[in-house]
């Protein structure tokens, strides 16, 4: 006699499957526009607390300076949520020093130690920043 394994029917494994959700990023992400007087890019969301606290913050509007000819930053009007950082960054980056000074890097680097929380990646030519002086950003929602 052959000993068979007990299955689960299709329909309860679904369903566990549904209640307890996909593990891992896969998820639909999430678009921003972000527009100043020099142009405008779009950029794709990072799936964590703190990408999605700034979309619920949106739209926003934020003054920015050049700091070492690598980066734009700003100060947004409320903190977003602390989550794990990291040291590198690459060109078109979004990312937050603390959790209300946003950064946006139009060049690759490195950052010392804890790092930068990751808020997503431009799809678009973050170069349009890449000039020294100050400016104001509007981010909003993607369409």
């Amino acid at each position: 006699m052959i000993a068979r394994t007990p299955h689960l029917p299709v329909k309860i494994l679904a369903a566990i499957i549904f209640v307890l959700g996909p593990t891992g990023t896969l998820m639909a992400q999430e678009r921003i526009q972000i527009s100043s007087e020099w142009g405008e890019m779009t950029a794709e969301l990072a799936d964590n607390d703190a990408a999605r606290s700034l979309l619920r913050m949106l739209p926003v509007t934020i003054q920015m300076r050049d700091h070492l000819r690598q980066e734009k930053t700003g100060n947004l009007p409320l903190p977003l949520d602390e989550v794990a950082r990291q040291t590198h960054f690459s060109r078109g980056t979004l990312g937050l020093w603390t959790s209300d000074h946003f950064v946006i890097y139009y060049r690759d680097g490195q950052v010392p130690q804890p790092g930068i929380i990751i808020l997503g990646q431009a799809i678009g030519d973050a170069s349009i920043f890449d000039r020294p002086g100050p400016v104001t950003v509007r981010i909003k929602r993607a369409q």
